[in-house]
C-alpha cells in the first residue's frame, strides 16, 4: 500500500512577498478606513453635490436676472407684486379667485 503524500502548497503561497501583497490588498479594499466601498459612496457624494452646485448656480443666475429686471422697471415691480404678494392700491379691491378641484 503506498503511503499518502501529505498536501503540498504550490511555492507561490508560500512566498512571504506573494502573503505580504494579498494581505495589503484585502486591507486596502476592504478594512482601511478609505477603502474601495467607502471611495465609491464619496465618488456618487461628490456627483450629487456637483450636481446640486449646477442647479444652484442656475438658480442665483435666473433670479440675479429677475432681480435685475424688477428694479429697472417699475411697472415690472409693481406686477410682480400684485400677482406674488396680493398688493394692491389703496383705492381698489383685490379678489382672489381659487379654482376648484376637480373629484376625477
Amino acid at each position: 500500500m503506498a503511503a499518502k503524500q501529505p498536501f503540498k502548497l504550490p511555492p507561490l503561497f508560500s512566498n512571504k512577498y506573494f502573503i505580504g501583497t494579498v494581505a495589503f490588498i484585502i486591507w486596502l479594499c476592504f478594512l482601511d478606513r478609505y477603502n474601495l466601498i467607502a471611495q465609491f459612496e464619496l465618488s456618487a457624494e461628490k456627483s450629487k453635490m456637483e450636481h446640486q452646485k449646477e442647479f444652484y448656480l442656475s438658480e442665483i443666475e435666473k433670479n440675479t436676472r429677475e432681480r435685475q429686471e424688477l428694479l429697472s422697471s417699475p411697472e415690472k415691480l409693481e406686477k410682480f407684486a400684485r400677482e406674488k404678494y396680493f398688493m394692491k392700491k389703496d383705492n381698489e379691491d383685490l379678489y382672489i379667485i381659487v379654482p376648484e378641484k376637480s373629484s376625477h
